[in-house]
């Protein structure tokens, strides 16, 4: 999660300084000096401002070449916290997390999506309330609670991330254009940012399972289906947010599809978890939900496994496109589906290896989520630290017209 030294179009200022602590090294101001080349006199500005606003702290002595042993700084994760949340179609999900992404405190509850924006919401506040008044039972424990820097939320429908409004979510009746940064400012006023659940997975599983991987797309399979793209080592939004969309793709029609060659449904209608469940009711197998359709698979009926990887194949029809589009290091496929064994894996597979071009594929990896449930909270949390801690961020933090004023 250590973003690098990224250079400013001047000297290095505050944020940039404390960009080079955000992978745990405590550092001495010498240090400091060699690696911007900034005159002491200016890092020692720049620290000490960084040290007021408790980002940095105190970190004992190096070994000394001869003389006083210089003074260590490190960063300070637990000098904010941020509230991460994690939403889907019928769970939710609120964890604390320091500035490191370390998890002090989770919340989970039962809860249906489609009840609609203020009472969920009102729920996602009244768990982050509860969490952050009882600082002593965190994994970490604290005294009091340290202050929010700000809050990140996955919802289970198209988001316009910009503004943190759902977009026409087809699970989510109520929430069409909800202001759902305004109504959580409301008890808790600091900055909110929401997006999609997919891309805050993508995020999280990233981190948890493919910190050394630069593209990968993560493919949540559930009630419905959608998909997060990290190209280059960032998250692709698209320009409205809507990129991964791949639930709303019309699936062509493959050689071994049991279906009839004029089917103009899209891939959610055929092989998410509801669409399985009503192909298997079909055949006289009372499913309603994913869960249900979860747990025959793990009961071994043979017609839910074997409805089950024929969406896996549908589900490669339209990934093996995404392979030869954007030539991916691995895809990784998450939600309720995944987790009754590899047959919606197994089908997925089968078809993108065999539809793909040989150099997309040559070193593909398609696998399952390895990250577990908090992929989505932590996900949350990398997505507003990407926002709080850039290096612009942290200079308005540590008052960078000071510094550069008592500089020159």
């Amino acid at each position: 999660m250590t973003e690098p030294l990224r250079p400013s179009p001047g000297a290095p200022g505050a944020g940039d300084l404390f960009q080079l602590f955000r992978g745990g090294e405590a550092r001495t101001k010498s240090e400091l000096c060699a690696l911007t080349g900034l005159a002491r006199s200016t890092v020692s500005l720049r620290i000490d401002a960084l040290v007021a606003a408790d980002l940095l702290r105190p970190a004992g002595e190096a070994a000394s070449s001869g003389g006083r042993p210089p003074a260590r700084i490190a960063f300070n994760p637990l000098a904010r916290v941020v509230v991460a949340v994690d939403l889907g179609a019928t769970h939710g999900t609120v964890a604390v997390t320091d500035l490191a992404g370390a998890i002090l405190a989770t919340s989970r509850a039962e809860l249906q999506i489609a009840a609609g924006p203020e009472p969920v919401l009102d729920w996602v506040v009244e768990a982050a309330s509860a969490l952050l008044a009882a600082p002593q039972t965190w994994a970490t424990p604290q005294p009091v609670a340290p202050p929010v820097i700000g809050i990140g939320i996955g919802l289970p429908g198209p988001v316009e991330h910009s503004t943190g409004r759902p977009t026409n979510p087809p699970i989510m009746p109520g929430w069409d254009r909800f202001d759902v940064p305004a109504y959580i400012r409301r008890t808790i006023d600091v900055p909110v940012l929401v997006d999609n659940d997919v891309n805050v997975l993508a995020l999280g599983e990233h981190a948890i399972s493919w910190p050394d991987t630069d593209d990968l797309v993560y493919v949540k399979v559930s009630t419905g289906i959608g998909a997060g793209i990290i190209a280059g080592g960032e998250l692709q939004r698209g320009a409205l947010g809507a990129a991964g969309d791949i639930g709303h793709v019309q699936v062509p029609v493959g050689r071994d599809s049991p279906r009839a060659a004029d089917d103009e449904r899209d891939l959610e209608a055929i092989a998410s978890g509801p669409a399985i469940a009503t192909e298997l009711r079909a055949h006289g197998i009372d499913a309603v939900s994913s869960r249900d359709v979860a747990a025959l698979i793990r009961a071994g009926d043979r017609t839910a496994i074997e409805t089950t990887r024929q969406a896996g194949r549908e589900i490669g029809e339209v990934l093996s496109v995404v392979v030869n589009l954007l030539n991916p290091s691995v895809i990784v496929l998450g939600g309720t589906m995944t987790r009754a064994g590899g047959h919606l894996l197994t089908g997925v597979r089968e078809v993108v290896y065999r539809r793909s071009m040989p150099l997309a594929t040559g070193h593909l990896g398609i696998v399952t989520s390895t990250a577990g449930e908090e992929a989505g909270v932590l996900g949350a949390a990398i997505m507003v630290l990407r926002d709080a801690l850039s290096a612009p961020a942290i200079d308005a933090m540590s008052q960078p017209r000071a510094l550069d004023a008592a500089s020159t």
